[in-house]
């Protein structure tokens, strides 16, 4: 499953050398991390609404729905992890770390 994490991780950093005409991420890019904290911003609310319809009207084509709305969501929130030189391999080993331990447990340890 995290194999088409890494490729996408390697395509969102080879972007960063590409031009802002021929790459939508290169465009995301060079208008900054508040274009892209408004694209995320954009996904989070079309999943949010995509997963009210489904809520209300459990079908197939609302499912399919759902996660086209996630995947987006997920894909710029990539774009985010890259432009700040993060990637999916340092959310993976955060989930991996709470792995196990209780919601609660983790809630009750943060720091901020």
């Amino acid at each position: 499953m995290s194999d088409i994490l890494k490729q996408l991780d390697a395509v969102l950093e080879a972007r960063k050398a590409e031009s802002a005409d021929s790459s939508y991420v290169a465009s995301l890019y060079s208008k900054g991390v508040e274009k892209i904290l408004k694209k995320v911003s954009e996904e989070s609310a079309e999943t949010i609404m995509a997963a009210k319809d489904l809520a209300h009207h459990n079908s197939p084509e609302n499912k399919e729905h759902l996660v086209y709305e996630i995947a987006d969501l997920w894909f710029h929130t990539m774009v985010l992890l890259a432009s700040e030189n993060l990637s999916s391999d340092d959310v993976t080993k955060e989930l991996q770390r709470r792995f196990g331990l209780s919601g609660h447990d983790e809630k009750a340890n943060r720091t901020s």
